[in-house]
């Protein structure tokens, strides 16, 4: 394995990322590491490098160029990358994750580069632990695994979706401090349904369609069992898998190691603290709220199963808190007498009768808001957006699916269709909408804002296991964040430039779960603060 004691020397410095600081090398540097001649003779310090790079990044044609130029910086320099994630995040995390990283996640076989990260496939079956005792570093705190079945709002994208685990990585490190080094992105290629990419002859991934049941759960019980005793510390997130897995799956380990999907439980909570501090602008306790969600999938009841948590610890009992939560799948409102529904949105099935139009819905439940996660570009229409206008002086409308492509309705649309009352969220960015010589800043419901902060906290305790304390109590401090300036313009999120002290704030209190509740395998520190800030990683050289 790599021992972090040995530095490179010469080209060999120049080539790993993790060391390389190209022209910011000093004289002295330059003639102790054998780099005399290989660089430019001017030593250039890293702000002028980050000046360069946001300079040229500025001049690529597209955002996917965008995102092709960064990939090949962090592929070269991953202090300097960092660097310029954290100081532009605002205009550089849109480019390395979402709405961006769909379209790359859609080319990634045509953008291919570098491989970054581990791809396991089934056809090493009966190997896995063979597999990532190939990986060099041993301490790995983070992995953030996909297969590839439902990119973002995409669908089944196979191992082209590993686009998703390298920028959530990246996240982890910009916005929460994690070192790179320990953290591990993973595509399980299983295959893909995606006849389009099984035509293609650059698709990167195993030609074949998707191995699926018993072959599948034993290929996914090997790599699991593998990464507990190859990583024993490590955090594992699911990702973007379909969602019988996704659900399953989570269920399935989330008692016997310290796993969660972000899908799920990281949307929730987002999603929540948004709902959190929307309230206030209701002019209504949180504990009177009634939600109706287009969208029954993984995001949609996650936040349903969040909600009702937060209901019960105000005081309301389990079968009133659901009833607080309506869910509007493909075939209509999902209710008690349907015999069309999976088990996971049973729990949120109650008496009414049949509704198959959403504005129909709309006017019988009364919601305090509508929440979509439906992955269905403008299934907020004008007249749904107008009909819980007419019933709530300040509707909450939360657009949440991604990418951009993928949203219910536009922050202009919103805002519009609501005579300007719309507390608007979105999943994917927007900008600020002029209307009514006010200036509305919509808030965008992104899940960095919880899971980087999440798995801090579970390193710095080295939780055993994630549990849904910890999602709440990541809302409420999130929620926390938002100031009244921020309300005041209609934006339910802190500004992202305020993402690293955000993340720090939900670190600690994580980890203060972790301890109060018996999981944590570390002695706790004296100071929790402290030791969130010792873990970390500078991209200063």
């Amino acid at each position: 394995m790599t021992d972090a004691s040995e530095t490179p020397r010469g080209l060999d410095l120049l080539r790993d990322p993790i060391r390389n600081k190209g022209t910011a090398f000093t004289s002295e540097e330059r003639s102790s590491l054998g780099l005399r001649g290989l660089l430019p003779p001017r030593v250039l310090s890293q702000e002028l490098q980050v000046q360069r790079v946001v300079e040229n990044l500025r001049r690529q044609q597209s955002d996917l160029e965008r995102y092709v130029y960064l990939q090949a910086l962090h592929d070269r320099n991953e202090r300097l990358f960092y660097k310029v994630v954290i100081d532009q995040v605002e205009e550089v995390m849109p480019l390395i994750y979402t709405p961006t990283v769909g379209k790359a996640c859609q080319e990634f076989g045509h953008i291919f580069q570098r491989p970054r990260g581990m791809f396991i496939s089934i056809e090493d079956q009966g190997r896995i632990d063979e597999i990532l005792a190939c990986w060099p570093h041993d301490d790995v705190r983070v992995i953030v695994v996909t297969d590839g079945e439902r990119i973002l709002g995409l669908g089944d994208l196979g191992a082209d979706g590993m686009g998703i685990p390298i920028g959530k990585l990246s996240l982890y490190t910009a916005c929460a401090g994690i070192h790179p080094d320990k953290c591990l992105p993973i595509t399980l290629d299983v295959g893909t349904d995606n006849m389009e990419l099984l035509a293609d002859p650059l698709y990167i991934g195993l030609p074949m369609r998707r191995v699926r049941g018993e072959r599948y759960d034993a290929f996914i019980d090997e790599f699991v069992g593998a990464v507990t005793t190859r990583f024993p510390r490590t955090v594992l997130q699911f990702e973007d898998f379909g969602n019988a897995n996704a659900f399953r799956l989570l269920e399935k380990y989330r008692n016997r190691v310290c796993t969660f999907n972000d899908d799920i439980q990281g949307t929730a909570s987002v999603a929540l603290a948004g709902l959190l501090s929307a309230m206030p602008l209701t002019g209504r306790p949180f504990t009177e709220g009634r939600w109706l969600f287009l969208g029954a999938g993984e995001a949609g009841i996650g936040i349903g199963r969040l909600i009702v948590a937060a209901l019960m610890a105000e005081g309301i009992a389990e079968a009133e808190a659901k009833k607080r939560c309506w869910y509007f799948d493909s075939k209509g409102l999902i209710t008690s007498e349907r015999t069309d529904i999976s088990e996971h949105k049973r729990t949120f099935a109650h008496e009414h009768r049949p509704i198959t139009d959403f504005v129909d819905a709309v006017h019988s439940l009364e919601p305090t808001g509508i929440l979509g996660a439906s992955g269905v570009y403008g299934s907020f229409t004008r007249s749904i957006v107008e009909a819980i206008s007419e019933i709530q002086e300040r509707p909450i409308v939360f657009s949440l699916s991604n990418p951009t492509s993928r949203s219910e309705c536009t922050a202009r649309q919103a805002y519009e269709w609501s005579g300007g009352r719309a507390i608007f969220a979105s999943g994917s960015p927007f900008g600020p909408v002029e209307l009514d010589e006010r200036t509305l800043v919509p808030g965008q419901g992104n899940n960095t804002y919880i899971f980087p902060g999440l798995g801090m906290g579970l390193i710095v305790s080295e939780a055993s296991r994630v549990v849904d304390e910890m999602f709440l109590v990541a809302a409420r401090t999130l929620a926390a964040q938002v100031s009244q300036r921020d309300l005041d313009v209609g934006r339910v999120y802190p500004p992202l430039s305020k993402i690293r002290s955000v993340s720090e704030e939900i670190a600690v209190e994580v980890a203060e779960v972790a301890y109060k509740m018996g999981l944590a395998r570390r002695d706790r520190p004296q100071d929790l603060r402290a030791a969130v800030k010792d873990e970390h990683f500078s991209p200063e050289y």
